[in-house]
């Protein structure tokens, strides 16, 4: 069984202080979320791509996933996260990599993806798949940058792009 404390993470990146989540978290977390796919022409999807967000606990930490909080001046301005999933082999998928419009092109967002997949390949996961909108230019950017190839299979319905990095 997992202990929902388990998890250790508290970095810092310039002036940011990136952690784990914790259950006060919540609504700021979901509310930087729903801003960032507002913007974007996105809907928020309480019951469907977005239930996770309310159930950190159960989609995550139950699951041997993480979920961060990114703060600066202790206000939550993004989040990052991943949890197993049975696609491809012994897999994870990123999700929830949300930044505030305030604090992009600083760097975070890259630093932020390499912490993931540093704490992914630490627990010997082989997989990382990552969902997104082409929408959601700064995301595609950063992937493709980053190592992801782009691969066939979204499952989340306002996605329509989806890739894979392999250990």
């Amino acid at each position: 069984m997992l202990l929902l404390s388990s998890q250790n993470m508290k970095q810092h990146y310039q002036n940011f202080i990136i952690r784990d989540w914790q259950q006060g978290d919540r609504q700021a977390a979901a509310e930087v979320i729903r801003s960032v796919l507002a913007e974007y022409g996105l809907g928020w999807e309480a019951e469907g791509a977005d239930r996770d967000v309310l159930e950190v606990e159960e989609y995550y930490l139950k699951t041997g996933g993480e979920f961060w909080i990114i703060e600066h001046q202790n206000q939550i301005i993004g989040t990052g996260a991943y949890y197993p999933i049975k696609r491809g082999e012994n897999a994870v998928e990123i999700r929830k990599m949300y930044i505030l419009p305030k604090f992009r092109g600083l760097g975070l967002g890259k630093y932020l993806l390499q912490e993931l997949e540093t704490a992914i390949w630490q627990k010997d996961f082989k997989q990382i798949w990552i969902e997104t909108a082409s929408v959601l230019k700064e995301a595609v950017q950063i992937y493709e940058n980053n190592g992801y190839i782009p691969a066939t299979g979204v499952e989340t319905q306002r996605c329509d792009r989806v890739y894979v990095k392999v250990r």
